[in-house]
Formats: C-alpha cells, sequence, structure tokens
C-alpha cells in the first residue's frame, strides 16, 4: 500500500500544479488580450437568435439588454417554442415596453423529430434571413449581455482566420443552494478548458453566414443535439479557429438545486461525449479530478484502520495541500474574471470569509457529483430537457420521442431556478 500511497500523492500535487499552470495561461490570455473593435460603417448587418422554450429567470432582462446594443445595423430574431410558452407574453410585453422595432417574434412551425428542439429553432431563424445579413449573433435566455456586447463579438470576425467568436458565462458562489456552489466551482474548470480547446459556447456566439453555408454547419445541425460544440472540428477542416472574446465572459445569477445540477451534468457530459473535439483529454481530466481524490480518501481510512500512522499523515496532509490549492485556484480566477466583469459595468461578486470557507467544503462535493453524474452518463441514451424527450444513438442519430408545449407547469417553484 505505501507504493501506491506513493503514486496516489506525486499525482495528486502534479495534477495540482498542472491546474495552476492552465489557470495561468487563461488569466494571461484575459490580461494580455486587445480588442480591435470595428468602426460603425465596418460593422456587417447581424441577426440576433434567441431559441426560447420556458421562461429563464432573467428572461425580461436579457431581452431588453439585447434591444438595447451600441451596434448600427441588427435585429433581434426569436424563435418560441409555441405561443402557449410563458416565454411569449414575457418577451411581448419587455418588447412593447421598450418600443421596439428591430424585433420579429414567432413560433416555432416545423419541429423536427431528427435533431434537438434549439436545432430546429435556428435553422427556421437561419432560413428566414435575407442575403443582407452577413453574420448572425446566437443568445441564451439566461445570458444577460453588456452595452457593447454585440460589437465586441462581431469585430473579430474581420479576421479571415477566425471562424466563429464566443464568450462564456461565470456563475455566482453566492447562491441559496448547494446545487449553485457546485454548479460554480465546476464551471471555473469548463471556462479555462473551453478556452483550451477552442469550444465556443452557444449562449454568445457569433459567425458569419457565409462561413455556416460554405463549411456545412446548416446541415450538420439538421441532425445534431447541439449547435456549439461541433464548430471547433468543422471550422479547423477549413482553416479557421475559434475565438474567446474575454469581455464577452457574462455573469449569471441563476440559481440550481443539487438534483437539477446531476440531472444538467448528466445532458452536458452525454453532449460533449458526442461532440467534444477533445473528449478524451475530458475524460482524462476526470479521472485526474475524481479519482485520484477519491482513492486517496480511501487509502487514508485504510491506513488508519491498519494504524499505519505515518501513511495516513501523509495522505492527509497531500489531500489537504491540494484542496486548499484548488482553493486558490478558484479564488484566483475569480478574481480575474471579476476584473472583466467589472470593466464593462457589470455587478462583481463579493466574497465573504463564510462563502470562501463554503467553496472550500464544495470542493470534494463537487468532486463527487460530478463524478456521479459521469457514471450515470455513459450508459444514457435518453434525454429528457424541459419535458422533451431524446433518444441518442450517436452524434447523427437523434430522436424526438416525446414533446408537448412548455407551459407555467413545467416551471421551477422557485423564480431564481434555472430550468
Amino acid at each position: 500500500m505505501k507504493e501506491l500511497t506513493i503514486f496516489i500523492n506525486q499525482s495528486l500535487l502534479s495534477w495540482l500544479a498542472i491546474q495552476m499552470c492552465l489557470a495561468l495561461v487563461f488569466l494571461l490570455y484575459l490580461r494580455s488580450h486587445q480588442e480591435n473593435i470595428l468602426a460603425d460603417d465596418q460593422l456587417p448587418k447581424t441577426a440576433v437568435i434567441l431559441c426560447l422554450r420556458g421562461a429563464d429567470p432573467y428572461l425580461p432582462n436579457c431581452v431588453e439588454a439585447l434591444l438595447n446594443q451600441n451596434y448600427p445595423e441588427y435585429d433581434l430574431k426569436l424563435i418560441v417554442d409555441s405561443q402557449e410558452d410563458p416565454a411569449w407574453q414575457i418577451v411581448n410585453d419587455t418588447i412593447n415596453a421598450q418600443g421596439a422595432s428591430n424585433v420579429q417574434v414567432s413560433p416555432l412551425r416545423t419541429i423536427r423529430h431528427n435533431c434537438s428542439l434549439k436545432c430546429s429553432s435556428l435553422l427556421q431563424a437561419v432560413s428566414e434571413l435575407d442575403d443582407s445579413y452577413q453574420a448572425i449573433a446566437l443568445v441564451d435566455g439566461d445570458t444577460i449581455v453588456h452595452a457593447n456586447w454585440l460589437r465586441e463579438l462581431v469585430s473579430p470576425l474581420a479576421d479571415p482566420k477566425v471562424g466563429a467568436t464566443t464568450g462564456n458565462r461565470w456563475f455566482v458562489p453566492t447562491g441559496n443552494y448547494w446545487g449553485s456552489l457546485v454548479r460554480y466551482i465546476g464551471n471555473v474548470s469548463t471556462v479555462v478548458q473551453m478556452y483550451l480547446f477552442q469550444v465556443p459556447w452557444g449562449g454568445s456566439l457569433a459567425i458569419k453566414t457565409d462561413v455556416l453555408r460554405e463549411t456545412g454547419l446548416l446541415e450538420k445541425w439538421r441532425q445534431a443535439f447541439g449547435e456549439d460544440f461541433m464548430m471547433h472540428k468543422i471550422l479547423k477542416q477549413h482553416g479557421m479557429r475559434v475565438k474567446l472574446v474575454p469581455s464577452l465572459i457574462m455573469l449569471n445569477r441563476e440559481e440550481c438545486d443539487l438534483l437539477g445540477l446531476i440531472d444538467a451534468l448528466k445532458r452536458l457530459i452525454l453532449y460533449s461525449r458526442l461532440y467534444h473535439p477533445s473528449w478524451l483529454a475530458i475524460v482524462g481530466d476526470a479521472v485526474s479530478s475524481i479519482l485520484f481524490p477519491f482513492v486517496a480518501i480511501i487509502l487514508f481510512v485504510l491506513s488508519l484502520l491498519d494504524a499505519q500512522w505515518d501513511l495516513a499523515v501523509l495522505l492527509f496532509s497531500t489531500y489537504c495541500i491540494y484542496t486548499v490549492g484548488l482553493l486558490l485556484v478558484t479564488l484566483i480566477l475569480e478574481l480575474g474574471v471579476s476584473q472583466v466583469i467589472h470593466s464593462h459595468g457589470q455587478p462583481t461578486t463579493k466574497l465573504s470569509v463564510k462563502t470562501i470557507a463554503k467553496i472550500f467544503i464544495a470542493i470534494p462535493l463537487t468532486q463527487w457529483v460530478y463524478g456521479l453524474a459521469l457514471l450515470s452518463s455513459l450508459w444514457m441514451s435518453t434525454v429528457k430537457w424541459r419535458g422533451i424527450v431524446y433518444r441518442v444513438q450517436n452524434p447523427w442519430n437523434i430522436r424526438l420521442v416525446e414533446y408537448h408545449p412548455y407551459d407555467l407547469l413545467d416551471q421551477p417553484i422557485d423564480s431564481k431556478i434555472s430550468l
């Protein structure tokens, strides 16, 4: 057992060092990135597409922000699941209150049974665009953008080597649910990974319409479970890359309980297995982040039972160093991202001693929750999301097997919990 203990200790400390280095690379990119914002006459006419099923907690804020962009020529295209959907009334009330004219709200007319509902909505929205639109921007109902969001999202597309631009979301760790805190800790790692692997996030994403059509992305959407993760591989095949725009890391204040989080993680892990460009690297990360700490705990308990005090002390010390190291990485990344968020007028999160202590406690909990979600997703072939049931055979064999219009009964009891 001594040899295994030494191996686990070395593995934990080595993996901690790797995570610190990756976090440093990400922070250096945040600090060194210089935005090249185009002038009004250089910005292409853009369609902003928002697909909705159900009312996200901050949907009115999302729509209001999209209608007040510092951008010369753009139109907001909303595709709502049905006119009975609770989002339908909310978006129309918000539009009327703003007196906006550059917006169109349409119900989803064709429900395709060989792709996700969002892909059906995106295909409908794109099919209705005329040739005057040179770019499209995708956004989710839980994204509250700042006034320069669209300008900063579209400007990098002027570089012919940039196929798509993206932001990401950053959750707050001060919620009322442990699920919110676990999601926050997991997302800290996810944001770094998505930057390193150039994985776009569909909640804040832009692509030129000619690139969308010439790369065959529309054909892929017609038979896919999601629209964004696949883009990296397809764009790379055409000599283009995905660019993360740091200023488009958006704060998300929605809540999430643990049960809802596990269901969401299972969907995300399945989705990653289907389309992530470096799925094996994700598996390696999971083994390092979940298995090694778990084995360390088991060995610690065995050492205590066997009265091997020296091994128990070594394991306990290494595990504490590892957990404290992850806490420091989280806090440093929080500080770096908070500066970006604050620079665009978004509210920042102030961490109290109590919150930091909860993050420390939640780090092992996060490892267990993610491990459970990973194991539960390995043989997963049926996905239920917002009342819709899909059967997933492979990345390009998706079947919508159960559908009903969304209604108020499907909404969470807590209005701040995300769907």
